[in-house]
């Protein structure tokens, strides 16, 4: 999944939110001087990227990319059901998507000091061109998409994704709304018992 779910689903705990987002930018047991909390995040984070990547469902949405996507089908995949987890928000939280990113891009100033470099770096961009709100909407997600397109090198076709989401919007969007059912309770439970 991408920032959204993972974000979303650390249950409001604010470290546990900062652990799942960082995630992607520690590698191996390079975490173990961050606070426990934090540490939980990251272990969470990694349990969700596994479930998610075996889970038939996602698997599915991927392999229908492929032709155009190759081996980016998967991350492509994951932006997507982050488009259909901010546009359906108010059937999974009662809180305004607005409200929730606002107080997460507040929780990220407030651990500024110990978020991974490479984090840093993304930070002001997220903020300022507000991504975890424009990813509702379809021209969110092109941006995103683009972006990762240039930081392959262009040596993708991701900057053409959103073709393909239009092509299968409905499928992709039914996809999502299973397969997220499935990782929410997944990811409960995870949570439970770290």
């Amino acid at each position: 999944m991408n920032f959204l779910a993972h974000i979303f689903l650390s249950f409001d705990d604010k470290e546990i939110s900062i652990g799942n987002f960082i995630a992607d930018s520690i590698r191996g047991n390079q975490y173990t001087h961050l606070p426990a909390t934090i540490q939980k995040g990251i272990i969470l984070h990694r349990e969700i990227d596994t479930f998610t990547d075996a889970h038939p469902i996602h698997k599915k949405s991927s392999k229908r990319l492929h032709p155009t996507q190759g081996h980016y089908s998967r991350v492509v995949i994951d932006v997507f059901y982050d488009h259909f987890l901010a546009k359906n928000w108010a059937q999974y939280s009662d809180e305004p998507l607005e409200t929730f990113v606002a107080r997460f891009y507040s929780l990220l100033h407030d651990y500024y000091d110990i978020l991974p470099l490479p984090t840093q770096k993304l930070m002001p961009f997220m903020i300022k061109d507000n991504w975890l709100l424009n990813y509702a909407h379809i021209e969110g997600i092109d941006s995103v998409l683009k972006g990762l397109y240039r930081r392959t090198g262009k040596r993708s076709n991701m900057n053409k994704a959103v073709h393909d989401l239009r092509q299968d919007y409905d499928l992709f969007e039914s996809e999502f709304h299973h397969f997220f059912k499935d990782l929410s309770i997944f990811s409960l439970h995870k949570f439970k018992d770290l």
